[in-house]
């Protein structure tokens, strides 16, 4: 089960050192901007917050909690990633830039996951025990996210940039918007060489997919009732007074053109 990933595979449990070394070679297949182990150790605010997090999250183990949370309130500080050192985090995790991000006490990361700026693994309730999200391998949570309770994020997923995540999501899907909606399986996403979707900036947007497809519903209809020979009045005199500068938003016979350019063609035909 995803909620003791980190606790029944082996090959999770791997030295602290060998976690530090996998965590800063990773920077290089996700970063281009990344040049060479120096500049990684010493500029990514990322990485500093992990190590932080590695270190204090052996003293949790050993039921060193105090000194933990102190370590782990001087990472937040000075990298701006607020990681508890209850959490759970696999091998080869990259917060890329980083500010903003906050990971809670029950939270689990797997392996190969990648976190942008601002995402929140957060709770939604106050009752001790498990309340925050469990993330399986190689999922990829972009700029703004906030996946929030107990859900699981199915391996290979992806979460588009500000979506809020409620619910559990199934392995190798994309999720978008608030709430979270499932939008775009694996096999019609771009991978990269390393396996990884970086496109978190280019979704789908479902409403606007819906909205298109009812005007082109409308606009056929609106063409064979008029080729039956029937009387069809259309509300051109809504757009009389149009306060929008440009006037183009506001021609009703064109809407369908309108949006084209923005969404997707997947309703045409």
């Amino acid at each position: 089960m995803a909620a003791t990933l980190l606790d029944t595979e082996p090959s999770r449990k791997s030295s602290l050192w060998r976690n530090l070394r996998d965590d800063i070679h990773c920077v290089f297949e996700r970063d281009p901007a990344a040049r060479n182990t120096l500049e990684v150790l010493t500029t990514y605010p990322g990485v500093h917050a992990l190590l932080a997090h590695r270190v204090a999250h052996c003293w949790w183990q050993r039921g060193w909690r105090y000194p933990a949370r102190v370590l782990s309130a001087a990472a937040r500080f000075s990298t701006g990633i607020d990681i508890h050192p209850g959490a759970r985090i696999g091998r080869r995790f990259f917060v890329d830039h980083g500010m903003g991000v906050v990971i809670g006490e029950t939270a689990e990361i797997g392996d190969d996951c990648t976190l942008y700026h601002g995402v929140t693994l957060g709770g939604t309730s106050w009752n001790p025990g498990k309340r925050h999200p469990t993330l399986q391998d190689r999922v990829m949570v972009g700029a703004g996210a906030k996946i929030l309770g107990p859900v699981t994020i199915g391996h290979d997923s992806q979460v588009g940039a500000n979506a809020v995540v409620i619910h559990d999501v199934a392995p190798g899907m994309t999720v978008v918007g608030i709430p979270g909606r499932v939008v775009l399986p694996a096999e019609r996403r771009r991978i990269t060489a390393h396996g990884i979707d970086l496109d978190h900036h280019l979704m789908p947007d479902p409403v606007g997919k819906a909205i298109q497809c009812l005007m082109e519903r409308i606009s056929q209809l609106e063409r064979e009732a008029q080729s039956s020979g029937r009387a069809v009045r259309l509300a051109e005199k809504d757009c009389d007074s149009c306060p929008d500068s440009d006037s183009t938003l506001c021609a009703p016979h064109n809407s369908p053109a309108i949006l084209t350019p923005f969404l997707s063609d997947e309703c045409k035909g």
